[in-house]
């Protein structure tokens, strides 16, 4: 998810699904349907967004498809398709100590127990087994997102300590 400001990127329009106006939404929430859960998206680009209410959304197969206000018929749902789903980021669930979205993490410092700055944090992804950090510095790095490695984060100071060989 990438972040703008106050507002966090959670996806976008892929498709039309059925004769109801429904489109098809490609979500980088984590589950997938989760996007659904937020009843209300900005549609649109870095500098335009439109406010929607979201009716109804759900897993339908392998897609996730939603509902939105004002969107009944196919031709509404196929003008929408490539449009990017942003939301508010007070929409955002407050997490527990030690919690973090990797909207949060992105853009911070990350360094060595050693002192050695690695670079910054350039996007996340699973593996099935844990996230890796993809860390752009001197040459890009993935470096696994584990209580192991990941020694401290530092909102404050925009920074990521971690235990990990700069030669690896």
């Amino acid at each position: 998810m990438k972040q703008s400001s106050d507002y966090i990127h959670l996806g976008e329009i892929s498709g039309v699904f059925g004769v109801k106006g429904w489109v098809k939404v490609f979500s980088h929430t984590a589950p997938r349907e989760n996007i659904a859960k937020y009843k209300e998206w900005q549609l649109g680009s870095d500098d335009d967004k439109q406010s929607i209410k979201v009716l109804n959304g759900r897993r339908q197969g392998k897609v996730i498809v939603a509902h939105l206000e004002g969107v009944n018929y196919p031709d509404q749902a196929r003008k929408l398709i490539g449009t990017e789903i942003y939301i508010n980021q007070s929409q955002l669930v407050k997490l527990k100590k030690g919690e973090y979205y990797w909207s949060d993490l992105e853009g911070l410092a990350v360094v060595t127990t050693m002192g050695v700055d690695l670079g910054k944090v350039a996007w996340l992804f699973e593996t099935g087994n844990n996230d890796v950090l993809v860390v752009e510095g001197d040459r890009e790095r993935y470096i696994p997102y584990t209580d192991e490695v990941v020694i401290r984060v530092d909102m404050k100071a925009e920074q990521m300590i971690v235990d990990w060989d700069p030669d690896f």
